[in-house]
């Protein structure tokens, strides 16, 4: 369980800023930091065990039926990006406390930090391909926040809105890709997948998977033609970007290519795709990298560059350049985090960025400078650095090729130029800020940044040295890990050192610096060049690409939403016809093998009743109380076709639930225009009854074809199990309580929540109340007849008596909770009616809200009764008991919770209906009044 700690201890550690003040900013730094540290404490106890060639596990059963566990992982691939993500983090939550203006919402933005921390160590852990893809989702919504971080400003909420679309787009898109290859192999588990790559490889579906997973990881990782979201992620805080370019986010979609690597890698498929888009992406960040005049936009495009040399590696058919691969990912993570942190110190201490401002900055910040020098000549891929050695390996790798056949060649030149690109830009970086004269009209005095905002670069700064310098001592064991990992076997050998003689990598990366520093001299060329274009911002564009899609969107909206209620039914009612019937059509033949069971005259003349009646509810519709009576008939025939065919349970239910719609109707219909307008003709006559007809068909043939063929059910098995599980004869009953009552708990939390919402929505409303019937006849003087009074206030409490006598016996006969509650509320409702609110509710002043509420309470603490007795939630215990003076008696725990669907129902149709029919009462003038 310590392994699910890694992941768990950030979860929980987004939560504890929020408890801190904006004021203690130490304090709030110091307890962020607590539970990333811990996590990173179990992550190097269990590096031993992985260089070793373990894989340590733990899972915990989520979601079964979808093949879903929180299942993680740790082998060297996911060690190598565990310890980069805690890493880095913790070096960003330091530089955090000082970055941050006293204005800034400390706490909010450590919570989003830490939620994005989460997301990324659950990708790189996750042992199973649904939840990597959750994990996955997450990165995109925490780097939404955290870029939008400043939403106040413009930038920052288009900004981080155009991350959220591409990358959710591209999500989804791996979403699919990820669910065809579980279709393939028929699991998710991670090692089931890694291991079946023939299996993957020969499936005809391998191509749409490979695509859509490759989607996923091209939108992430900013591949072209998608690059253009991360230049503009750059309006969010600068440890963000830190962090987001170094070890989360855009390093999820080279994860996933590494993931992945053993399943889908090898294929001619593979090798172009991920290849050339690697390739062009390098050329292309690395190209628009020198053009810019922003500190953080230089870097954002070398950052498009690199992950573009990235991808070009795990695309070339070499497992040197997988291993080349992951050794860049820890070089760029290290140098790219320190200058852009160095770049929030320029801007934190200057107030610009524009290095067209910024120049001779060694004069006051002497160290800064130093550590930029160094990390931008790992950038540029100096030699002694840490850049220069993974760069050349992807030189040497390039040359091995077989992309493009007799026009191999192409793919070292290119890199070369990549490089030769890339030499460039850092020089400009570096030289152009801080040396290249005085400085000039600065916003602010620049000066050093206290000490420990200076120490993350620092420590950074060191590793990008030590490891230039060491890189057999300090990457060989966990590269071999990794590369374990992402190539599914043995690691090839390593040979890891500054020098490896004069040979073709080593002259290509010579003239990549020779050539950089030429470039970088005749710049202006260059600028030149790229004046006679015209520039586009993405971003403008990405706005009119999105304003296009919601103009048609709307218009398709507008097109089929008119409100015409009438019109809906259509395009449903034809939705269904569609459906239903091309699936009929399918079938050999409407019969089933079952028999027919016989008819009687008694079924005949009530579906003769039935069919009438539902004619008269639609011929009469003008005559409300007529149609409504005709409607009532159907639902009674309904009632009794459920009793003739041994369904008590459900008859009982229908009768009570049709004298509750009933009055439910008369109330809504009260409201409404007493006249309707004609229909148009007789062809739209025609047009409605066909349908009508057609639907009719449509679902009695399918039903008829259901009823004659024999289905496996479920029902045996309540039948044999309702006695003895649940202790009641009334297997209806046992099943909504017991055996399903978690459902039912839902269903009756949802019926609370939705009556109070529509309490609150007809509370204090003011509708037109018309003053006559449909012919123009006022309404009768007297609103309270006294017969209807006198007959509702008898049958209360014989209504009552016959509620509590159907709750009762509800487990072991036709009754229980439900049906008892509607009878209570079609009583109290006919009170109500007879009597008006107002005369009830002095003699009844009852609240039916905490009555509802306390329904839902009653049938979950009976639930989390079965917890005291270390039984699983909503387990029900009965028992054989002897009462004095009753005698024996049958009781079990079930009729609590039956009790709590008692009163929510009651609570929550009384809660609807009574305050509904109190609007009928409102403004009304008395009967004195009418009569003066």
């Amino acid at each position: 369980m310590s392994l699910l700690l890694i992941v768990l201890l950030p979860l929980l550690g987004s939560l504890v800023p929020l408890m801190g003040s904006n004021e203690r900013r130490n304090a709030c730094a110091t307890m962020t930091a607590v539970a990333p540290t811990i996590a990173l404490g179990i992550a190097l106890a269990y590096m031993g065990q992985v260089l070793d060639g373990d894989i340590p596990r733990a899972a915990v059963s989520w979601i079964p039926a979808l093949g879903l566990e929180l299942a993680m992982r740790l082998d060297g691939l996911s060690l190598l990006f565990v310890l980069l993500i805690l890493g880095i983090g913790l070096l960003i939550i330091l530089y955090t406390r000082f970055y941050l203006a006293d204005g800034d919402d400390m706490p909010r933005f450590y919570a989003f930090l830490m939620l994005f921390m989460t997301s990324m160590l659950g990708i790189v852990m996750a042992d199973n391909l649904l939840l990597l893809w959750v994990f996955w989702e997450l990165t995109s919504l925490s780097s939404f926040l955290l870029i939008g971080y400043w939403y106040r400003q413009s930038e920052a909420r288009k900004g981080a809105r155009m991350a959220l679309t591409v990358t959710g787009a591209g999500g989804l898109a791996l979403l699919a890709g990820l669910l065809l290859i579980g279709q393939i192999v028929g699991s998710y588990d991670m090692q089931v997948v890694l291991d079946s790559r023939e299996l993957i490889q020969q499936d005809p579906r391998y191509l749409p998977a490979l695509l859509l997973v490759l989607l996923g990881a091209f939108t992430k990782s900013a591949q072209v033609p998608f690059q253009f979201w991360l230049p503009h992620a750059m309006a969010a805080p600068t440890p963000v970007s830190a962090f987001l370019h170094s070890a989360t986010m855009v390093k999820a979609g080279v994860f996933l290519l590494a993931r992945m690597h053993p399943a889908l890698a090898g294929s001619e498929a593979w090798l172009y795709l991920v290849g050339l888009t690697g390739l062009v992406t390098l050329l292309y960040g690395a190209y628009f990298a020198l053009l810019k005049h922003d500190l953080k936009g230089i870097l954002a495009f070398s950052t498009v560059s690199h992950l573009g040399i990235i991808t070009l590696l795990f695309g070339l058919d070499s497992r040197l350049a997988v291993v080349a691969g992951l050794f860049h990912i820890v070089n760029h993570a290290c140098f790219k985090a320190a200058l852009f942190m160095t770049a929030g110190i320029v801007d934190h201490e200057c107030g610009t960025r524009d290095i067209r401002k910024l120049k001779g900055l060694w004069r006051f910040m002497p160290l800064t400078t130093t550590m930029a020098v160094l990390a931008g000549a790992a950038m540029a891929g100096v030699p002694l650095f840490n850049g220069f050695l993974s760069k050349e390996m992807m030189l040497a790798e390039s040359l091995q090729t077989p992309l493009l056949g007799g026009l191999s060649w192409l793919i070292p030149a290119l890199a070369t130029v990549g490089s030769l690109l890339s030499v460039a830009y850092s020089l400009r970086l570096v030289r152009n800020v801080f040396f290249d004269g005085p400085a000039r009209d600065l916003p602010r005095t620049p000066h050093e940044p206290p000490r420990l905002m200076l120490a993350p670069v620092m420590l950074l700064t060191v590793i990008c040295v030590v490891v230039g310098l060491l890189p057999a001592l300090t990457m060989t064991a966990l590269l071999e890990a990794a590369a374990s990992a992402a190539l599914a076997g043995d690691s090839p050998e390593l040979h890891l050192a500054i020098w490896h003689g004069v040979n073709p990598a080593l002259l290509m990366s010579l003239t990549a610096l020779l050539g950089g520093l030429l470039l970088y001299l005749q710049r202006r060329h260059v600028f030149a060049f790229q004046r006679q274009f015209r520039p586009r911002d993405a971003r403008l564009l990405f706005e009119m690409g999105i304003q296009l899609g919601v103009r048609i969107a709307q218009r398709a909206i507008d097109s089929l939403e008119n409100g015409s209620l009438q019109r809906y039914m259509l395009w449903l009612v034809i939705a269904v016809l569609c459906v239903a019937g091309s699936a009929l059509t399918q079938t050999s033949g409407l019969q089933g093998p079952l028999e027919n069971q016989p008819l009687d005259g008694l079924l005949i003349a009530g579906a003769i009743i039935a069919m009438f009646a539902g004619l008269a509810t639609a011929i009469m519709h003008r005559r409300r109380l007529i149609s409504l009576l005709m409607l009532s008939i159907v639902g009674l025939m309904t009632s009794l076709a459920f009793a003739r065919f041994s369904a008590p349970d459900l008859a009982l239910t229908q009768l009570a639930v049709e004298v509750v719609n009933m009055i439910l109707l008369m109330l809504a219909l009260f409201f409404l225009p007493q006249k309707t307008p004609q229909e148009s003709g007789a062809p739209r006559i025609l047009r409605d009854v066909l349908l009508a007809a057609g639907f009719g068909g449509i679902v009695a043939s399918l039903n008829y074809a259901v009823l004659t063929r024999p289905l496996e059910s479920i029902s045996d098995f309540y039948l044999e199990n309702s006695v003895p599980g649940g202790g009641g004869h009334n297997v209806v009953n046992v099943i909504l309580v017991d055996f399903r009552g978690f459902d039912t708990l839902g269903e009756i939390t949802v019926l609370c929540i939705a009556a109070i919402g529509i309490y609150k929505l007809l509370n204090r409303l003011r509708l037109f109340m018309p003053s006559s019937d449909a012919d123009g006849r006022p309404w009768a003087l007297d609103h309270h007849p006294a017969i209807l009074g006198t007959v509702a206030q008898t049958i209360l409490p014989l209504a009552l008596l016959v509620s509590f006598f159907i709750f009762l016996r509800g487990h072991n006969a036709p009754g229980g909770g439900f049906i008892a509650g509607l009878i209570t509320a079609a009583a109290l409702l006919l009170l109500y009616i007879a009597r008006g609110v107002d005369w009830t509710q002095q003699r009844a002043p009852i609240q039916f809200q905490p009555i509802a509420v306390a329904g839902v309470g009653v049938a979950t603490l009976t639930g989390v009764g079965s917890f005291v007795f270390g039984q699983p939630f909503l387990t029900s215990a009965y028992g054989h008991f002897h009462i004095p003076l009753i005698g024996d008696i049958e009781l079990a725990t079930a009729i609590l919770f039956d009790l709590g669907v008692y009163l929510t129902v009651v609570g929550s149709t009384l809660m609807m209906l009574a305050n509904l029919g109190k609007m009928t009462t409102r403004h009304r003038p008395s009967k004195n009044k009418e009569q003066a």
